[in-house]
């Protein structure tokens, strides 16, 4: 587990709204002006230079609570009074040191933002999935319910260190080690996740998705809109879930890159998958850079909730059929 956090400064929250709040008005659908901007760095050829290590830690949800109905948007005044009310929380509720493992309140850098849920829109939630969808999720949650146990290989990919959904796309924010590096060279864009160290390499030329062979995490292909780099997957395989979803052979995804000043990159994604949701989805957070390089995940080592996992279930099956006798 990475042992490595950048401080979290409450006090920095209220210098950043301002830089956050043109951010967080935008729409998935938007477009950053197409200004030159000159507060941005940019490579040799004049694209922007999204090229660093940042934080993708979110102090708000992936989807808006119930209770917040439409709402959008926190004030600042909100947003001060619910840090507070955490903190409380945090100090009263601890029953043992979360900080040795990196899971600390304020070890990650997290973004200031203004908005109520990662996922925008006057929902703010995931959308229903469809018939066909439902169906699909009830016969894996039935076989799994029955054959979870069975070994290794019946246990979840992230359990057995191989992928984690997290790292999409579309990428969504977790509770620790959330870093990622952007690497820019000509003609190429390359993304690492700190979790599990998984690669998206992306061509920038705006070339045709080939469609041959499925994959986890899709095929990449991206383009210059402006200033934004447009990021569109496809082709990913059956078992790509998101957001515990099972997703089709229809999944598209469409990411959007924009690094609106030296220190933060725009992210905004969308969903469309006709056979799994009922209407595509999308959302959007901002990414701040971190002085810091990214560091290993060593996930295999010291793994021993797999093997604990199925050793109790073995040992249940030989009491079972003791009992049985």
């Amino acid at each position: 587990m990475n042992r490595r956090f950048a401080p979290f400064a409450m006090a920095a929250l209220a210098s950043l709204f301002a830089t956050f709040v043109m951010a967080q008005n935008l729409k998935p659908a938007d477009k950053p002006a197409s200004a030159k901007q000159s507060n941005i760095p940019r490579t040799a050829d004049g694209k922007p230079d999204l090229s660093g290590v940042y934080s993708n830690a979110q102090s708000i949800p992936i989807q808006r609570p119930a209770n917040l109905g439409a709402k959008e948007f926190y004030t600042p005044e909100e947003v001060a009074a619910n840090a507070a009310r955490e903190r409380r929380a945090a100090e009263v509720g601890v029953h043992y040191d979360t900080s040795q493992f990196g899971l600390g309140a304020g070890q990650s850098k997290t973004s200031a933002t203004l908005r109520t849920s990662v996922i925008v829109g006057p929902e703010g939630r995931v959308p229903a999935l469809t018939a066909e969808a439902q169906k699909i999720q009830q016969q894996r949650r039935a076989v799994n319910a029955e054959h979870q146990w069975d070994s290794a290989e019946s246990r979840p990919l992230a359990e057995r260190c191989i992928t984690w959904g997290f790292e999409g796309p579309p990428m969504m924010p977790v509770g620790y080690n959330s870093n990622l590096q952007i690497v820019q060279g000509a003609g190429y864009v390359a993304v690492i996740q700190e979790m599990i160290h998984d690669t998206r390499v992306i061509p920038t030329d705006g070339r045709a998705i080939t469609d041959n062979v499925p994959q986890w995490m899709g095929e990449s292909t991206g383009h210059w809109d402006g200033d934004t780099l447009v990021v569109e997957t496809k082709n990913f395989t059956t078992r790509t879930a998101i957001q515990q979803a099972p997703t089709s052979d229809a999944l598209k995804v469409t990411e959007r890159f924009s690094r609106i000043d030296a220190n933060t990159v725009l992210y905004q994604f969308t969903v469309d998958d006709p056979k799994t949701w009922v209407k595509p989805w999308s959302g959007e957070y901002t990414m701040t850079k971190i002085d810091s390089p990214l560091y290993e995940y060593a996930c295999h080592e010291g793994n021993l909730g797999l093997a604990n996992n199925l050793s109790g279930a073995r040992a249940q099956e030989r009491r079972a059929a003791e009992a049985k006798k």
